[in-house]
């Protein structure tokens, strides 16, 4: 795989750090925990009736077995990178049979393709793991894991974890802006959709605080409207849907500004804002500086900018994913999703607020000792 100095200098200062003993080289074995949609759902909807699904060629064609897992993915996805850099192997579907025993003190992966803040999102994908339900699942895989190491190990195991938090995006995609005149566009001005939502997500997240979390990355949402399947459909000549990038720019700032008062309210900073629409709109608005050959056309679907339908067997692909920014009509390429990963853990506070997860890992860490 082939990487820009973009990606190398930074890798060098993690690597000076480690060296220099500011950062733990690979953080003490520590639980993984994932919830949100299908930017980061690593198969539980291969066991759903839904359509939402990715557990067919060509999705997994570089995956390390080649095959489709129903990772929205070419290969690996952001929790399976952010797993590498735990140290750790990545986190299990929730709903996998393979997910027993020892397997269970890793962690466990509640995503699901096609949800969102909202239990209206993703209606149209029928039997998908709504967010509360992810947050009923991940109740239940605490008395698992306490039948096996006791109810005071296990609070110990999830308090010193790692949580992801995915969600936003298909409030807008798959909702808002699914159809004309939507229910939702109807009932609310985009303005006070975006304050509905995050009134519905502080909800959210104040729940997995009470459920025991205690370290959490809560990605915003992308460049909405610069996805190849937005371009496709609204974009004028080839930019981005400028109705969705306006989504996005209200909605990231006050899920900051939420998180921040969040915070300040526990006394404690338990949740990270990980901006991820500069994360991707780093790459999207250069795509050569990060060695892709183009951050418009996806490199696996059809029609105008491969962003029309599903990647199927029948679609156009293209023979190099790793020149490529999107995978499909919605998804980075394994390579991308390499980028925004190497932000979380490195990132200025431009990317990670209020401090990167190497920083995260070096503070427990110390804490540990």
């Amino acid at each position: 795989m082939e990487y820009s100095s973009h990606s190398i200098f930074p890798l060098m200062i993690s690597i000076l750090l480690v060296t220099l003993g500011f950062l733990p080289p690979l953080a003490e074995a520590r639980a993984f925990f994932v919830f949100g949609d299908s930017l980061v759902d690593s198969g539980n909807n291969n066991y759903l009736a839904t359509t939402a699904r990715a557990d067919s060629y060509p999705y997994g064609i570089d995956y390390p077995t080649h095959r489709a897992t129903g990772r929205f993915s070419n290969g690996l996805n952001i929790p399976d990178i952010l797993s590498e850099q735990l140290g750790s192997e990545s986190t299990l579907p929730y709903l996998s049979p393979e997910l027993t025993g020892e397997k269970l003190l890793v962690g466990a992966n509640f995503a699901s393709a096609g949800i969102g803040i909202l239990n209206d999102t993703g209606i149209q994908f029928i039997n998908i793991i709504r967010i509360h339900a992810q947050l009923e699942f991940f109740r239940q895989y605490q008395q698992r894991v306490s039948a096996l190491i006791g109810p005071d190990e296990t609070e110990r195991l999830v308090s010193e974890a790692l949580v992801l938090m995915t969600l936003g995006g298909n409030d807008f995609v798959n909702n808002y802006y699914l159809v004309p005149f939507s229910a939702r566009s109807r009932q609310f001005a985009l303005p006070d959709y975006v304050v509905y939502l995050i009134s519905e997500y502080r909800k959210i997240l104040a729940r997995l605080y009470e459920l025991g979390a205690r370290r959490v990355l809560v990605t915003g949402t992308g460049p909405l409207g610069c996805v190849p399947a937005e371009i496709a459909l609204r974009g004028r000549n080839g930019e981005c849907a400028a109705e969705l990038q306006e989504a996005a720019a209200l909605f990231n700032p006050q899920l900051e500004q939420m998180i921040s008062e969040l915070n300040n309210d526990i006394g404690s900073d338990v949740f990270i804002s990980a901006n991820a629409f500069k994360m991707h709109m780093d790459f999207i608005s250069d795509p050569q500086a990060y060695g892709f050959v183009t951050s418009k056309v996806a490199c696996c679907g059809q029609g105008p900018y491969n962003g029309i339908g599903l990647c199927t067997i029948a679609s156009n692909l293209c023979p190099n994913r790793d020149v490529y920014a999107f995978w499909d009509a919605f998804h980075p390429s394994e390579r991308a999703n390499r980028f925004i990963v190497q932000q979380f853990m490195i990132g200025s506070n431009k990317y990670m607020n209020p401090m990167n997860l190497s920083t995260i890992l070096a503070l427990d860490s110390r804490a540990l000792n």
